[in-house]
């Protein structure tokens, strides 16, 4: 029995326990907005300041638009200050500890994102107010927030980007609102797959203007982000390495094949293509060019060029022996300079041909440079006067000039030869200079980014 009448009195001692935690808060919130003006500055003395806290928690950069250099973030904005009208005598309301008080019943300060690119500006949810029985007020709202950044794709894909939040009060100056600065927090934050974050830094700054005397404070952070580069590098960079490469052989490819020239112009389109990828993500700007773009103009101008050089070999090499001889200055740089330069030497250059002997019955004629001369009927240097038969005679005139024909087809393609070898030294002249060339505007234009190193070991390694 007496074990129930102890839980009839417990239960009816916490039914007065509850019971009395309405009327406290109820009567204490009654008290406090009974005179409460939220237009009012909550301050004891309207001559000071008040001060405001400001920090912020970033949470997640979503997306970087470096085409309309808008950065958007989720970020909680942290504002604490001390309300004078909103402060009580824990004693007095028993169990009251805290107080919630939404935007439109209280002050709270008019801080806004200064370089907002949202379409309503103030992205931020408005959630209650904290405050304890001292009057310290806390104010947390999140939101997704837009803002204007000047990307900077002179490094692109290697580059780093400074994106600033400027905040600060939009009515109120410095002498009426005294806005203070916490560190950023980002120990909340969720890890981005294209940007790592390298730090948030904060600075206070107050601005003067010529109107007025008072400055303005505001509170700034520079979201300090670096672009990974592994998904640029495996769909740009190395692509483009590779058709650069593709450039090289070109000059490697026969000149009879009959491709020389689609194969260049065929490196030359997709290279166009992907340029015209980077310049669908980048910035319309004229301030600077981003590295991938002067990577891709100086592969395509060295694809023009070995184009234009393609051009000057098949002219050599498909050159007609009856438009000329070649002049002495080529021969005498192509053929010796550059071939030796190269170690190149003609095909059959060092054979010596000998010129077939006389028959038995042919007499030599001495009278022609001591060699065989080629009288009146002669045939290559060899007389044929000793012979009285005349259908001898006609048999050697015929075969005299199937000789000479053939003579003379052998000067031509001693000729062509010699435009052919020509062809071919510019090509092993162009395979070289190309390569050199490529390797070094590979690595000194790739190279130049100030974080080239530090995006290669982290992305790669």
């Amino acid at each position: 029995m007496w074990h129930s009448v102890a839980l009839l009195l417990s239960g009816f001692s916490a039914l007065i326990h509850v019971s009395l935690q309405g009327p406290h808060q109820r009567n204490l919130l009654k008290n406090l907005l009974k005179d409460y003006n939220r237009m009012e500055r909550p301050v004891g003395n309207d001559s000071h300041p008040l001060t405001v806290v400001f920090s912020l928690s970033l949470i997640q950069i979503m997306d970087v638009d470096e085409k309309n250099q808008v950065l958007t973030t989720n970020i909680w904005l942290r504002m604490s200050w001390f309300d004078h009208y909103l402060q009580w005598n824990q004693s007095e309301h028993p169990g009251v500890k805290n107080l919630r008080f939404t935007t439109d019943q209280v002050w709270t300060p008019d801080i806004l994102l200064y370089n907002s690119a949202d379409d309503d500006f103030d992205s931020t949810f408005k959630t209650n107010v904290l405050v304890n029985s001292s009057g310290y007020a806390e104010y947390l709202p999140p939101g997704i927030f837009m803002s204007t950044c000047n990307v900077d794709v002179r490094w692109f894909p290697f580059d780093i980007q400074r994106c600033e939040l400027k905040f600060g009060s939009w009515t109120y100056d410095g002498w009426l609102l005294d806005l203070q600065m916490n560190e950023a927090d980002i120990s909340g934050y969720m890890a981005n797959g294209e940007w790592d974050l390298v730090g948030v830094p904060g600075t206070r700054n107050e601005a003067f203007y010529d109107c007025c005397k008072e400055p303005y404070p505001d509170v700034t952070f520079v979201v300090t982000i670096r672009r990974r580069t592994l998904y640029y590098a495996l769909n740009l960079l190395i692509p483009c390495v590779l058709l650069s490469s593709m450039t090289l052989l070109i000059f490697v490819l026969p000149a009879d094949s009959g491709e020389k020239i689609s194969l260049g112009i065929t490196v030359l389109l997709s290279l166009t293509v992907f340029m015209l990828l980077v310049a669908e993500i980048m910035p319309a700007t004229s301030d600077s060019v981003p590295l991938i773009g002067q990577y891709f103009a100086s592969i395509m101008i060295i694809v023009g060029m070995s184009v234009i050089a393609t051009v000057v070999v098949l002219q050599y090499h498909h050159h007609d022996p009856n438009g000329g001889n070649m002049p002495k200055w080529v021969q005498l740089v192509l053929l010796q300079w550059v071939a030796w330069f190269l170690r190149m030497k003609r095909p059959g250059e060092n054979d010596d041909p000998e010129r077939p002997p006389c028959a038995p019955h042919l007499r030599q004629d001495p009278s022609i440079g001591g060699g065989f001369g080629v009288g009146t009927g002669g045939l290559g240097g060899c007389s044929t006067a000793g012979i009285g038969d005349p259908q001898l005679q006609a048999i050697l005139e015929e075969v005299r000039y199937m000789a000479d024909r053939f003579r003379e087809q052998d000067e031509a393609e001693s000729v062509s030869d010699q435009w052919k070898f020509a062809g071919a030294v510019i090509d092993r002249l162009c395979l070289v200079a190309f390569s050199v060339f490529n390797i070094i505007c590979t690595i000194s234009i790739l190279m130049s980014a100030p974080n080239f190193v530090e995006a290669i070991s982290k992305d790669f390694v």
